[in-house]
């Protein structure tokens, strides 16, 4: 083989990812196992932590590549698993907050998250992890399903509508130290809206009914801060209706 086609091979290498691999934030990924394939991609993220949260053991191929080059295997699907526990659950509520609690730790990242078929473990974690960074629960289902394809399952939806944030433990972190960088951006976004509604609510711009009078504002401001709207954030539509 010729030094250009040497070259050219690992070049694609390093272009075949695991399947359904996906960016969910800055140092966080996801993806289902991988395969010795998409070892020089993975190589490329330079990983410190990976998430694995389905109920086999990986090959030893899988664990070995992990070994070679520093990367934390996580195998929480295996800790957590309960098989005498019947459940129309897709995954109990202790795995998605171990989970969780382990993605919003900055010196984890980055972060791999995958399970056996990348979209339905998978999918329930980033989609509670959408729920906790305040998405509006179609985003999130949208976002699911653009994985899942065909293989979409109702359960994962509910369970993902159902799930409560608040067995999730998220330091204060004042100093911004522990939580990633893109969580704390999210955080300023919630309270931004916060103060924007309580300004409007002050002015007089609300309705009777919690909800920004179309008359006073300008249409981008009504579409992005009515609690009818597709853009209003799930905390933010909580706000209004206690406010209401």
């Amino acid at each position: 083989m010729s030094r250009s086609s040497a070259t050219k091979a690992e070049t694609l290498a390093t272009l075949s990812p695991p399947e359904s691999f996906g960016i969910v934030e800055q140092g966080v990924y996801r993806a289902n196992l991988p395969h010795p394939l998409s070892f020089p991609f993975l190589k490329h993220l330079n990983l410190k932590t990976v998430l694995m949260l389905s109920q086999e053991s990986p090959t030893r191929v899988v664990t070995q590549f992990f070994e070679d080059n520093q990367v934390e295997l996580v195998q929480l699907g295996m800790r957590v698993f309960k098989p005498t526990e019947a459940s129309w659950k897709p995954c109990s509520e202790e795995l998605v907050k171990e989970a969780l609690e382990t993605v919003l730790c900055r010196a984890a990242h980055p972060l791999l998250i995958c399970g056996a078929s990348g979209v339905h473990a998978v999918g329930v974690v980033v989609g509670c992890l959408r729920k906790l960074q305040g998405w509006s629960l179609s985003s999130i289902v949208n976002e699911y399903r653009s994985y899942a394809g065909t293989k979409t399952r109702y359960v994962d939806e509910q369970f993902i509508e159902l799930f409560d944030i608040d067995l999730v433990q998220v330091p204060a972190d004042p100093e911004r130290v522990y939580l990633p960088s893109w969580y704390h951006v999210y955080q300023q976004f919630a309270e931004e809206d916060r103060q924007r509604f309580r300004s409007a609510s002050a002015r007089g711009e609300i309705t009777r009914d919690g909800i920004l009078s179309h008359a006073t504002l300008s249409y981008w401001k009504y579409y992005f801060a009515t609690c009818t709207a597709p853009l209003c954030s799930s905390e933010l539509a909580c706000d209004r209706s206690d406010s209401a």
